[in-house]
């Protein structure tokens, strides 16, 4: 089964189950990836489905830090159970061990030698952990391997 199928049935599951804020999330999701097929006039797979899903995550986590510093709780709990639905269409994440591992043998493949090869790194790094490690912690353990 493919992601969106499967994002299909989870939103015919909320619905019967009459689950509204779930049955939101879903849609927000499905809206995402329509609005992206529909620009590009392309029929989206699932490491497609996943980098929108990865966009809306980092839109959502930037409404929750705004809405925190502005004191306004209830729509920070909102964007908050979204993440959550969100979250489980992602892959499996990777450990911190397995991301800096392969920043390691990143390095030693490309031969980087200071900040200046942080592109090439980058590169590599970028496809095997896509959708499954945080790009900007990512990028800031690359910078510190490069620097040190």
């Amino acid at each position: 089964m493919s992601l969106r199928e499967r994002i299909t049935e989870d939103m015919k599951t909320a619905m019967r189950a009459k689950d509204t804020p779930r049955l939101g999330a879903i849609r927000l999701l499905q809206a995402a990836i329509k609005q992206r097929e529909v620009d590009e006039r392309i029929e989206l797979d699932d490491a497609q489905v996943v980098a929108v899903i990865e966009k809306m995550l980092k839109q959502r986590r930037d409404s929750i830090s705004q809405y925190e510093a502005a004191n306004r709780n209830d729509l920070a709990d909102v964007e908050k159970f979204e993440v959550s639905v969100l979250q489980t269409y992602m892959p499996q994440a990777l450990s911190d061990a397995e991301v800096e591992q392969m920043v390691v043998d990143a390095v030693a493949a490309s031969g980087a030698a200071g900040v200046k090869d942080m592109g090439k790194v980058m590169a590599a790094v970028k496809p095997q952990v896509a959708g499954r490690a945080d790009m900007g912690k990512v990028s800031a353990l690359i910078k510190a391997k490069l620097s040190a």
